[in-house]
């Protein structure tokens, strides 16, 4: 009865796409599929004893304490609106050449998204505060929705990214997993800490391209991105003004990545030290007040909510789906492709890319990796690189028309004057720069596993 496993996969599917919540959704279908298995004596309801360990073990999860903490680092720093002033001294220093605006909302996105590491929080950002400046210079619509959007997905792939804390704790169990299942006793281990040292040079590499296909724009179709009108009279702001709207979130993304890459403190410790860095500086710049840190508290609550259910509903459900022999039918389906390692990894990624376009990545990462991470890993793939990877395949199928979340968040705060289309076509040549970064990452791992082997070494 292995294949009640993949209906219930299957009717969980069905339940999302009809628009029921994620986390009832799946402990409700792993619930009703528990008695009807256990009705039809096909089911083990002994499965169901583990549960509460399950629960208390994410209650009592240091690493994913981060996650709350992050999360109200960059909602804090969203409100004290640090990317406007960085983004308004950016275009005011690049505007002058063409396609200096366009750099600047990619640079401030870059920054913006390692910031809050929440995608829909960062497209919707760009999207108001540099869609309307973009569109008044004259930027084609296409140019100008492709780039906020892929600037916005960074947040996927440039850390401290909340879908890498997750991502991180998951592959440290899967990796345990699968060497325990190989006879390893004492079998290494894989941190948050790993996956965002690993993921500094496939995202900088990303912003890097972004950046060169800007420019290549810029000179060969000049009129799509046009420079600041000669009659406008806005100075270039000093450099006093530029260093003094970059440089404090770039030292606060610096002392938390900092601290995490020298092993001064742990993913949790410097998460705390962003979120007290990020009231800070809304202080300093008189834009917290006991209302808005209420306000930004509440936030904070109704997102770490959100993420905890889940992750619960996908505890119950990866328990119902192991209970059905899910995850023997996955690895012999697995191991039995043709291609050998490069088959299995080629389809588990398509079957993420094609997720990604229902799911959000914490439903992926709570759902599917756990399924399929521990036999990947079982076949020699590096956890590092299959992090930065999946990472960076979710921030492509976000990016991908028709149904990609990055396109529904910008189409919610563009004018009705910017068609759906102009952001299809703006978008696409984005998503060949990620497929391209993809391709280059499966070419050579070493662009995700040569920092963290170099750094933490011996």
């Amino acid at each position: 009865m292995e294949w009640l496993s993949l209906v219930l996969f299957a009717a969980v599917i069905v339940l999302l796409l009809a628009g029921f919540p994620v986390a009832f959704s799946l402990g409700g279908v792993a619930l009703l599929f528990a008695l009807l298995g256990a009705a039809l004596g096909v089911f083990d309801p002994v499965f169901l004893d583990t549960l509460p360990n399950r629960i208390f073990g994410i209650m009592s999860n240091q690493t994913l304490i981060a996650v709350p903490l992050f999360v109200f680092m960059g909602v804090v720093l969203e409100r004290a609106q640090i990317a406007e002033g960085l983004l308004d001294n950016l275009s005011r220093l690049f505007g002058k050449l063409r396609g200096g605006l366009g750099i600047s909302v990619t640079l401030v996105g870059m920054l913006l998204a390692a910031s809050t590491g929440i995608v829909g929080a960062t497209v919707v950002t760009m999207g108001l505060l540099s869609l309307p400046a973009m569109l008044k210079r004259g930027y084609s619509p296409a140019i100008a929705t492709g780039t906020i959007c892929a600037s916005g997905t960074l947040g996927q792939i440039i850390p401290p990214s909340i879908i890498l804390v997750l991502l991180g704790d998951v592959l440290s169990s899967a990796y345990s997993q699968a060497q325990l299942s190989q006879g390893i006793f004492s079998p290494k281990t894989v941190s948050v800490g790993d996956l965002f040292v690993g993921a500094l040079i496939p995202g900088l590499g990303l912003v890097l391209m972004y950046i060169v296909y800007l420019v290549g724009v810029a000179i060969l179709s000049p009129n799509a991105m046009p420079p600041r009108e000669a009659d406008e009279t806005e100075a270039i702001p000093s450099l006093f003004t530029v260093l003094g709207a970059l440089l404090p979130p770039l030292m606060l993304i610096l002392a938390v990545l900092g601290s995490i890459i020298l092993g001064l403190a742990t993913p949790t410790e410097a998460a705390a030290v962003g979120a007290f860095g990020a009231m800070l500086l809304a202080v300093f710049k008189r834009a917290l007040d006991l209302a808005r840190l209420r306000s930004v508290m509440e936030s904070t609550v109704r997102v770490t909510s959100m993420v905890f259910l889940i992750l619960i509903g996908a505890s119950f459900f990866s328990l119902v789906f192991r209970g059905f022999g899910g995850d023997a039918l996955v690895r012999d389906l697995l191991l039995n492709l043709p291609g050998g390692v490069f088959g299995a990894m080629l389809v588990v990624m398509l079957l993420m890319f094609l997720l990604g376009f229902v799911l959000d990545f914490i439903e992926i990462t709570f759902v599917v990796v756990p399924i399929v991470g521990p036999i990947l890993l079982a076949m020699g793939i590096d956890p590092v690189w299959l992090g930065v990877m999946i990472a960076i395949n979710l921030q492509t199928s976000f990016l991908t028309p028709p149904f990609g979340f990055a396109l529904f968040y910008l189409r919610g705060v563009a004018p009705p004057s910017v068609a759906t289309g102009s952001i299809y076509r703006g978008v696409i040549p984005f998503v060949i720069i990620q497929v391209i970064a993809l391709a280059l990452l499966a070419l050579w791992p070493e662009l995700a596993t040569w920092l963290p082997q170099r750094i933490y070494a011996g």
